[in-house]
């Protein structure tokens, strides 16, 4: 019985631990480039989209496609940027607990 009210106590300690990271994880941002830095993105490491900035050569009529595609390819490099800080702050935080191999939270 002991045991179980440790793990119940853990898990009441990570719960808490995860809801400050998910605050945490709205607050903090990720900038995604492409083209050499032409095109950036800004975004919460939630996905938010919260700023994007293209340089004004790339404004030149016909070049449209050219600029969706560094858009594209600026939030893709954000999104996989966002994805790693979630990944490092979710092992930081289920590092002590006794889980299966391959258990993922959150479930």
């Amino acid at each position: 019985m002991k045991d179980i009210m440790g793990l119940m106590k853990q898990a009441q300690a990570m719960q808490a631990r995860m809801q400050e990271a998910q605050a945490e994880m709205e607050r903090m941002e990720v900038e995604g480039q492409s083209g050499g830095g032409m095109v950036r993105v800004t975004m919460t490491v939630k996905g938010a989209l919260k700023a994007v900035a293209i340089d004004p050569s790339l404004m030149a009529p016909g070049e449209n496609e050219i600029v969706e595609d560094l858009v594209l390819t600026a939030h893709e490099d954000a999104r996989k940027k966002a994805e790693r800080i979630m990944e490092e702050k979710m092992q930081a935080m289920t590092a002590g607990l006794p889980l299966p191999p391959g258990m993922k939270l959150p479930f």
